[in-house]
């Protein structure tokens, strides 16, 4: 069986990590799976690409592309471009797809139109806020999928609404794979936590990344009054700071300078991140990935944005959602700080899959192949 896995970005490596492992195991048994994996460069810099590869202990990609940053429709098109030659040189029998990017978007259309199957990782994921990117990308490459692999419950009834269940299977979500193989790892390996010099459990962690709040110039400074607001009146937070948001933060806030409880560094890698978040009190992000994983490893969670995709983890009573305003954010992690609105555990296993998605995910990708499955016609 041959996979081409098309990835381009942070959150992808980390997903296709424990579905490489996945693919290995079941090859042991005699029926290996020849994969493919192409790297758009959709992140390109060692600071958001090779360092995941190296610590995530991954092949490096068989193809790059290299396409770099850009606006959406050129980076797109040039994703495809590049997607498109390599599909047509050596056909696989799936395409493999994940999340939900420009990656993910240029690699459905490059397959679908020149009939190569695709499978979507992480189908059904909602916000229900289309002036988003990434929710233009979920329902395109959903809709344009041939199988569609959800992470929970709740994304399976999103694509049973859509008319989309005969293509849907549930596999669990295989970023709570990740967590269970790698937080040990970064137990032993990190060495973030010694370079900051943040005890357990004396600091918050912020991370803040998406469009709508970096390229609006109000909302950032607003997001900004909160982030000083809580480092002053309740705890030193560590900021590691994304490069959209570093040169957002250099056009929207010239001269700016955080006050010394709230301590800007240089992005991190997954393992010291996920060593930054179970260490911490609290976690402040946009990041759907981010949220999950502070979920994950039992830290509460306030969520800079008014929706979720995942909404398991704010029914769990571990996430928070609060609009860009100093004093909603400020009662928020007050709440959480004084042990408000935190489940005694948060039944991530049960929620996410028990850890065995990525072997589910492989099971059906093998089903799938075996089946004959072609183009399906699509609504």
């Amino acid at each position: 069986m041959r996979v081409l896995s098309i990835v381009g970005a942070r959150p992808q490596f980390i997903k296709l990590g424990p579905v490489l492992r996945a693919f290995e195991a079941y090859g042991r048994g005699g029926d290996a799976i020849h994969n493919t994996t192409l790297h758009t460069g959709q992140h390109y810099d060692d600071e958001m690409s090779a360092i995941f590869f190296e610590e995530l202990e991954l092949p490096p990609p068989d193809v790059n592309l290299g396409v770099g940053s850009g606006p959406h429709g050129r980076q797109t098109a040039r994703m495809l471009t590049g997607i498109e030659e390599v599909l047509v040189t050596a056909p696989p029998d799936v395409a493999v797809i994940y999340g939900d990017t420009n990656s993910t978007v240029a690699g459905a259309l490059a397959a679908a139109k020149l009939g190569v199957p695709v499978a979507h990782v992480e189908a059904g994921v909602r916000s229900f806020n289309r002036r988003m990117p990434e929710e233009l990308n979920r329902v395109v490459a959903d809709r344009i999928s041939d199988l569609l692999l959800a992470p929970t419950a709740t994304a399976m009834d999103h694509l049973a609404r859509e008319g989309l269940a005969a293509r849907a299977v549930l596999t669990g979500d295989v970023m709570y794979d990740s967590v269970l193989v790698n937080s040990g790892l970064a137990e032993r390996r990190s060495r973030a936590a010694a370079r900051l010099d943040p005890a357990p459990g004396s600091y918050g962690l912020v991370t803040l990344h998406r469009a709508e709040n970096t390229d609006d110039g109000s909302r950032l400074r607003a997001l900004v009054s909160s982030l000083e607001a809580v480092a002053e009146k309740l705890l030193p937070l560590h900021w590691p700071l994304h490069p959209r948001t570093r040169a957002a933060l250099g056009r929207h806030l010239p001269g700016w300078t955080p006050g010394p409880r709230l301590r800007l560094t240089a992005p991190v890698g997954y393992l010291d991140m996920l060593m930054l978040i179970k260490r911490s009190r609290i976690v402040l992000t946009d990041s759907g990935g981010v949220q999950k994983e502070a979920f994950f490893l039992g830290v509460p969670c306030v969520t800079l944005r008014p929706e979720t995709e995942w909404v398991e983890t704010v029914q769990a009573g571990w996430n928070r959602l609060v609009e860009a305003d100093p004093a909603a954010v400020l009662e928020a992690a007050s709440a959480f700080l004084a042990g408000a609105g935190a489940a005694a555990d948060s039944s991530a296993g049960e929620l996410f899959g028990g850890g065995r998605a990525a072997e589910r995910v492989t099971a059906e990708l093998v089903r799938f192949c075996r089946s004959g499955s072609r183009r399906r016609s699509v609504a």
